[in-house]
């Protein structure tokens, strides 16, 4: 059964429809890439499954594992699995990676995690993500640059370990050589923790270093087509005009 499985979902802003009508399914393992123009609802997609209390529902479900999280706030469903990398992460002046990352693990297992284990852990996702240590020690995306901060976020998928991990324009604000090293960590932690990804993106950039199993694209709030990797290099070639009609 699939980890995520998004059915009829309907959601507006302000009364405003945004969403008409999302299904979507993502297992457990699989990477599954949603493409589509500016203004489509990416965003408002990625948003809503975290519970982002500007939007609402107006129709279907959310499921995790069979349990609706619909009704849930973000910090419920994070603690169901769900997790969301931010396009613009935000800085937080006085506050270490580690202790951000201890912080956030402890309240998604609900438990309170010791330093030294804590220690551990990092250590471990800071090696396997080939990340020098005093990475941790920074404070939490103060001077970072873009590629950086998307780098953190990363390391914040290997600690926190959920079983959905939402992308949300991950490439964007970086350059060839951080996205090859964003995208490796990417592909290590999906292989090595067997999580499903759901990746947001406008461009197949990205894809020429992630192997993705699906991809569908969004246009006006729908999925107007969905497919295989090569879906992702029509669109690049053609762009969204043949899909609109």
């Amino acid at each position: 059964m699939p980890n995520l499985v998004v059915k009829d979902l309907h959601a507006s802003v302000d009364g405003t429809p945004i969403l008409k009508g999302i299904n979507l399914e993502v297992k457990e393992g699989e990477v599954n890439t949603i493409m589509g123009p500016n203004g489509s609802g990416k965003s408002t997609l990625a948003y809503i499954l975290m519970g982002h209390p500007k939007y609402t529902i107006d129709k279907g479900q959310i499921l995790i594992d069979g349990e609706d999280i619909a009704g849930l706030p973000a910090d419920e469903r994070a603690k169901r699995g769900l997790f969301l990398s931010f396009q613009y992460p935000q800085e937080i002046s006085g506050v270490t990676v580690s202790n951000f990352l201890r912080t956030a693990l402890s309240s998604v297992k609900n438990e309170k995690i010791s330093v030294m284990d804590f220690k551990k852990l990092m250590d471990e996702k800071l090696d396997m993500l080939k990340m020098d240590h005093a990475f941790g020690r920074r404070y939490l995306n103060e001077g970072f640059s873009g590629g950086e901060k998307k780098k953190a976020e990363i390391l914040q998928l290997a600690v926190i370990q959920p079983k959905i991990a939402i992308l949300d324009e991950t490439d964007s604000g970086t350059d060839v050589d951080a996205l090859k090293i964003i995208s490796n960590g990417i592909n290590v932690v999906a292989k090595s923790q067997k999580m499903g990804i759901l990746l947001i993106t406008h461009y197949d950039r990205i894809l020429q270093y992630i192997k993705t199993d699906h991809v569908h694209v969004l246009v006006d709030g729908k999925i107007v087509k969905s497919g295989g990797p090569e879906l992702a290099k029509q669109v690049e070639s053609e762009g969204y005009a043949p899909l609109r009609q």
